[in-house]
């Protein structure tokens, strides 16, 4: 199967799409323009719990191609759930990437440098959409972000991140990044745990309880009560198929990935918040390098901060998405383009919340009928 978007319908905001609901229901996507969104989409299903697990530094064809040496991921969980053909990162390097699917703030040269010094970020001014004007990597609480959102409308989320070990880990606020080389027994990137860069998160009181180390994950999904609204799964530089060989002797690559996804995704599957509600969605943060790809999509352009966040394009290059849930059907394809802003406009129209930064681009697609495609409407 594969779904077209309607582009009259899905470029129309997210009033309009509620008012035309019985119309909406027979179109392929979603799309949201610059109006916020204030309750779920009517043609967007009723999602609790969703999982969000990024892989690294892979394009759609290491990952979802016949010849991928992940075939857990490629072939026996591609079955099961519905692949995002044209799903594109949207910058270059890995940092920028993690923080636009959870605020949909753009880069900038320290941030495509993947934040080598975890400086402040020192804001200038704001630019349309909801862009924070300025220079650095972990931006000031002024700064809005899925999280924050989540917390004023009394739903829950964390961050699991594999070997971080100290809850709310980071480095010193404008010190060197010490977790840029895995290291034998840690192998934490703080530049994959967006939540990080984010001030509002850090020097909040409760850091400690909301990003926390992997292993907490296995306790939580015990019941969909200790389960999040959000859980976001960032395996370790090995495990995430970022490094090959791994420090500790492993091949690493998409083998690792492989074997990781084998270990953690059967027991989100069979958690009750998943069996009961949940979403699984597992994408990579960017294809292979800046110079493999670094194409865009989605009317990404050059941001406030930096002419072209892909460094050598405009975008992060095309990686794909596999979202597996009650309302999808399995071994069905989408066409419609979508990119990291795009999931985080599909986060906020789950959970009923507005769309922050480039989530508000006029003409962005969200996830519409043609992922939420088993006719449960």
């Amino acid at each position: 199967m594969i779904a077209r978007p309607r582009t009259a319908l899905a470029r129309l905001g997210a009033a309009g799409l509620l008012a035309l609901a019985t119309i909406v229901a027979l179109s392929g996507a979603g799309a949201g323009g610059a109006a916020a969104a204030t309750t779920r989409p009517a043609y967007v299903p009723p999602i609790g719990h969703v999982f969000v697990i990024n892989i690294e530094n892979k394009g759609y064809d290491a990952t979802w191609g016949d010849g991928s040496a992940a075939p857990y991921l490629a072939k026996t969980l591609r079955a099961k759930g519905v692949l995002l053909y044209n799903y594109y990162a949207t910058a270059h390097n890995s940092e920028p990437n993690y923080v636009a699917q959870i605020s949909g703030q753009g880069p900038n040269p320290q941030m495509q440098g993947d934040c080598q010094v975890y400086s402040q970020f020192v804001q200038t001014g704001t630019a349309a959409p909801g862009q924070a004007v300025g220079q650095g990597c972990v931006f000031p609480a002024s700064v809005p972000s899925l999280p924050t959102q989540l917390n004023a409308a009394g739903l829950s989320w964390k961050g699991y991140m594999e070997d971080m070990g100290t809850p709310c880990r980071h480095p010193a606020l404008n010190s060197q990044d010490d977790t840029q080389t895995a290291k034998p027994g840690d192998q934490y990137a703080t530049r994959h745990n967006p939540f990080m860069y984010f001030s509002a998160i850090t020097d909040s009181p409760s850091c400690a309880q909301h990003v926390v180390d992997l292993s907490q994950l296995t306790t939580d999904l015990t019941s969909a009560s200790t389960t999040p609204n959000l859980s976001y799964i960032t395996p370790n530089l090995c495990d995430d198929g970022h490094d090959s060989p791994c420090v500790d002797g492993r091949a690493g690559g998409l083998a690792q990935v492989n074997t990781w996804m084998k270990t953690w995704v059967p027991k989100i599957l069979d958690s009750a918040a998943y069996k009961t509600d949940g979403m699984l969605i597992i994408t990579a943060d960017e294809s292979d390098s800046p110079q493999s790809d670094s194409s865009a999509c989605c009317g990404e352009g050059p941001g406030p901060n930096t002419p072209l966040p892909g460094i050598g394009g405009l975008g992060g290059g095309r990686i794909g998405a596999l979202i597996l849930s009650h309302w999808t059907t399995g071994n069905t394809w989408s066409t419609t383009p979508y990119n990291h802003y795009s999931l985080l406009a599909s986060l906020e129209d789950a959970f009923g919340l507005t769309y922050l930064g480039y989530a508000q681009t006029d003409g962005l697609y969200r996830f519409g009928l043609d992922v939420y495609n088993n006719g449960w409407k």
